[in-house]
């Protein structure tokens, strides 16, 4: 009976040693084939550029299912769409397992851009723009838990989680610590429907009930997120 059960426990540990070193391999395979993405997304995925999106821990099939959109133009960007066309379905899993593997950063304390007031109007202190950008938050906040049931905006939440960790299988993004001017051009295109590759357009009909101040609100507050 014991040499059976060491005879087990060594199977299952030169099994587990075996899917570990290949999945170092295609970490390390992935690595190499998105050196070309630096420029924009960061060496591991932690764009450093507001308007590109951090890759680092994003789930490996919702990264492969926008490489794919890319490729078959579902998904418009004329700066994607060259670089995923080149691209096989396994350099395509390796590059998504490469940057899922890697820790998102977390974002510094939000600011909000200066406003085109007029110039004639006294400046804002510094307390009057904390105000405005916690109640901003605040109302990101509720709106991601609860939506707007007066015009039927839909709680984030129940997609993308409670800590905006996303949904693996159902590969939904994880959306915290994402820089929130990009989230806020994301659900803008989902809004005017120039973003429009989710199965029955799904992210479109939520966004279209957003008014701009919702999108805002959401967006520096998923950033936040950690």
């Amino acid at each position: 009976m014991i040499k059976k059960l060491l005879t087990v426990s060594i199977s299952l540990v030169l099994a587990t040693s075996a899917g570990h070193v290949f999945a170092q391999g295609k970490t390390s395979a992935g690595k190499e084939k998105a050196a070309t993405c630096a420029g924009c997304h960061g060496e591991d995925g932690n764009s450093m550029m507001p308007s590109f999106p951090k890759l680092a821990g994003q789930h490996q099939g919702y990264l492969v299912k926008q490489l794919k959109a890319f490729k078959a133009n579902e998904r418009i960007s004329p700066m994607m769409a060259p670089l995923a066309i080149g691209l096989d379905e396994k350099s395509m899993e390796e590059i998504a397992d490469y940057y899922s593997a890697q820790k998102i950063s977390a974002n510094p304390a939000p600011v909000l851009p200066a406003a085109d007031d007029d110039d004639d109007a006294p400046a804002k202190t510094d307390e009057k723009k904390k105000a405005e950008l916690d109640n901003l938050i605040e109302q990101g906040s509720d709106l991601y838990r609860n939506g707007n049931l007066s015009r039927e905006v839909s709680a984030c939440v129940a997609c993308h989680g409670p800590y905006a960790e996303g949904n693996k299988p159902a590969s939904y993004p994880s959306l915290h610590s994402q820089h929130a001017d990009y989230l806020i051009k994301t659900l803008t295109d989902f809004k005017k429907g120039e973003r429009s590759n989710v199965a029955d357009n799904m992210m479109h009909m939520i966004a279209t009930k957003m008014t701009n101040e919702d999108i805002k609100a959401v967006s520096y507050y998923i950033s936040t997120l950690k």
